[in-house]
């Protein structure tokens, strides 16, 4: 029991739980994340609510959910239980783990507690770095949002720990082990390389690589939110790095793009009708930029 203890106090040191609240709902799996985020919320003293959602991916998935709800009476908390309705055929380039959150993400409270780790922000800065992502993709998890985070600064190891100590068998969802998803291409093989090469662990360093580009985003977001986006004389004044996030903030709340932040060439091909190489540039999804008179519109094609 000490050892349990002591486990439990040096992972709640370590949590970001929110404080301004007494109750909490937590998206529940199975997993050993989603098990330790439930065991300290319940440690922390909210009023814990367990989620479970079942995609009907594979048989017997119903088990997991009746699994989730024992664990949750064990410690106090109540359990709801959710089924949503994903198509597995024709998956291709890892579309099926994409397709699987989306369904999910739908039936969860928007405000909802995940059980995202250390190794998950390692992985998706890896993924987002491939992709070609800006300086946002560097901060994965951790940039603030509506959902909420606890245990994001611990490591998956430590959430098998926790779940041994309490005597649960935490489930393995075959999709972690399918070298079909990129994601599980960077855990087993891009991470340890890294590690080997540097000859050191590299999560903890992206985790707080993460952190630091959170703080430099927000700084950057608080100035772009100052700009007129309309007005090509202030983008022009402006430094092209928060003339660029004005831009794109102003695209997104315009519903360019169905809500998703727009490409980097989307955004230069606004500034450059704003400088004025061009009256109007066809963007993306039927929608134009036009100027006239130094202010710049959106229009529909």
């Amino acid at each position: 029991m000490n050892e349990l203890r002591a486990l439990t106090d040096g992972l709640l040191a370590r949590c970001r739980f929110p404080k301004d609240r007494s109750a909490l709902s937590c998206a529940v799996s199975g997993g050993a994340d989603s098990l330790a985020l439930l065991i300290l919320s319940v440690a922390v003293g909210f009023e814990t609510t367990a989620i479970h959602v079942d995609h009907g991916l594979r048989p017997g998935s119903d088990n997991e959910a009746s699994f989730v709800e024992s664990v949750t009476v064990r410690f106090g908390a109540s359990f709801v239980s959710e089924s949503v309705l994903v198509d597995a055929s024709g998956d291709q380039n890892g579309n099926l783990e994409a397709r699987a959150r989306e369904a999910r993400y739908a039936v969860l409270p928007p405000d909802v507690a995940t059980g995202h780790t250390a190794d998950d922000v390692a992985e998706t800065v890896l993924l987002n770095l491939m992709r070609g992502s800006g300086l946002d993709g560097l901060s994965p998890l951790v940039t603030p949002g509506s959902l909420i985070r606890p245990i994001v600064a611990l490591r998956r190891s430590e959430t098998l720990e926790l779940c041994r100590q309490h005597g649960l068998t935490p489930f393995d969802d075959p999709m972690n082990h399918d070298p079909r998803f990129r994601r599980v291409r960077v855990r087993d093989e891009v991470l340890p390389l890294l590690n080997e090469v540097a000859e050191r662990e590299v999560v903890p360093l992206l985790l707080r690589l993460a952190d630091t580009v959170r703080d430099d985003v927000a700084a950057l977001n608080a100035l772009a939110v100052e700009l007129d986006p309309l007005s090509a004389a202030v983008l022009m004044a402006a430094p092209i790095a928060i003339a660029r996030r004005a831009v794109r903030a102003w695209l997104v709340e315009s519903g360019v793009g169905d809500g998703h932040p727009p490409a980097l060439a989307v955004i230069d091909r606004v500034l450059a009708v704003a400088r004025g190489e061009m009256p109007r540039a066809d963007l993306v999804d039927g929608w134009r930029v036009a100027r006239t008179h130094q202010r710049l519109r959106l229009e529909r094609i």
